[in-house]
């Protein structure tokens, strides 16, 4: 019984090696590049967003992203640092859906789905803009396009409380 012991220890052992190569391996995975050319006018985009809400950091939000279509029809995959997809949010008007793992779920509007999942509103036509670089206004937001050229997006939400900060990095 001595004997089984030290071969089932390098057995347990090799396995771990193995899986943390493999999860070594993952965290170097990106999410799938945008398919088809990428026009900064028309999309898609596709980089890195976060959300932070002041003074609830459990409702603060970072995932990889790629956004197609426009504020009226469009597709947002959130990715997780590893790659893998977190959600799939679409809508069109009068609907928006959300799709996790195995679950489907329905809102109203795309605002309402995304003020869901990241538990903040944040204005999704005013962002399509922001991305286009039109310093489009929203009641409560302050954009600030300046860093687009170099694709970084940002905007702070000052009304309603708690504030929030939105930050968006492109990949080019």
């Amino acid at each position: 019984m001595t004997m089984a012991w030290p071969r089932a220890a390098g057995a347990w052992f090799a396995r771990a090696v193995v899986l943390m190569m493999i999860a070594v391996l993952a965290g170097c995975a990106t999410p799938p590049k945008p398919s088809g050319p990428v026009d900064a006018q028309t999309g898609p985009w596709s980089g890195r967003l976060a959300l932070k809400v002041q003074d609830k950091p459990g409702d603060s939000f970072s995932a990889g992203f790629e956004l197609k279509g426009n504020a009226r029809a469009g597709e947002l995959a959130l990715y997780s640092p590893l790659g893998g997809t977190l959600a799939l949010l679409s809508w069109e008007p009068g609907a928006a859906t959300l799709r996790t793992g195995n679950d489907t779920r329905q809102f109203p509007s795309v605002d309402a789905l995304v003020a869901q999942v990241t538990g903040a509103t944040v204005p999704v036509a005013a962002l399509f803009d922001w991305l286009r670089g039109l310093d489009t206004q929203v009641a409560g937001w302050t954009p600030d396009l300046s860093q687009l050229a170099q694709g970084r997006v940002a905007a702070r939400r000052s009304q309603p409380t708690p504030e929030a900060d939105l930050r968006i990095v492109l990949e080019h």
